[in-house]
């Protein structure tokens, strides 16, 4: 069995996982993306349970076609369930990407050349009586194939383990990790080829904390998609979960529907 478990418990005060991870803050300072290895090889381990046929002609090839597939594949406010709004700034300059530095702190830099395309938008479930906003992102990148995928995949485990707390931005911290992969048709995982979640402590000068952090992100064929959930104060686990999941669900959804096979 090829679940990768990463148990990584970092300072409280120090640097936060952006990435992929935490796309959230792309729009500012970073977002989180990884930059992977296939664990064994691109294609090695199970095989999820295949649900649909990609159609080559559907696959984009250009940056303009990568453009256009995010734009239908990418979480709106919809995705998450009701109360879920924008926030400003909603989308990241898809000219840069997040690249995590050797001191742990992300940075933005020029996607990578494997990349065709990414973005990432930011939302909030606002803050109500007796509770904090919810800080929530969604991204999705398109790479030019599906090893390039699987190597974003990859370096986000090496990422966790290389920096158990990482910082997102300036008064941002995630630490306390610990992170899961399961390959498609390992345990319940049908949903992806590959899918990542790490689970930790959030938190910032703004919200206080230690607060629920929890991302997933997953990878079929040459796209990744990625969600990412920061609780704040009398916001549960649960409910933080359930944010991450659903709009996780609903991107995978929309990638199958865009690029399958019309019969």
């Amino acid at each position: 069995m090829t679940v990768l478990l990463a148990g990584c418990s970092g300072t409280a005060d120090g640097p936060e996982k952006a990435g992929n991870r935490d796309a959230s803050a792309s729009t500012s300072t970073s977002t989180g993306a990884g930059t992977s290895t296939d664990r064994g090889g691109a294609g090695a381990g199970p095989s999820p349970e295949k649900t649909f046929e990609p159609d080559p002609d559907r696959l984009p090839k250009t940056r303009a076609e990568a453009r256009d597939f995010i734009d239908r594949v990418i979480a709106g406010p919809d995705s998450f369930g009701p109360g879920v709004v924008k926030r400003s700034p909603y989308e990241s300059d898809p000219a840069t990407w997040p690249v995590l530095g050797e001191d742990c702190v992300w940075q933005q830099r020029k996607p990578a050349p494997s990349v065709l395309a990414t973005r990432t938008r930011t939302f909030e479930v606002p803050a109500e009586a007796g509770k904090g906003p919810v800080r929530l992102a969604a991204v999705v990148t398109v790479h030019r194939t599906r090893q390039d995928a699987a190597w974003e995949m990859a370096e986000s485990i090496e990422e966790s383990m290389r920096c158990p707390t990482q910082q997102l931005r300036e008064g941002e911290q995630i630490g306390s990790m610990v992170a899961g992969a399961l390959l498609g048709g390992e345990a319940t995982q049908n949903s992806s080829e590959d899918s990542l979640t790490e689970l930790g402590e959030y938190r910032s000068s703004e919200l206080g904390g230690p607060h629920r952090y929890f991302w997933q992100q997953a990878q079929t064929l040459q796209f990744t998609v990625a969600v990412t959930g920061k609780g704040a104060k009398g916001r549960t686990e649960r409910e933080i979960d359930e944010l991450v999941v659903q709009a996780q669900g609903a991107m995978l959804a929309r990638l199958e529907s865009t690029v399958e096979k019309q019969s």
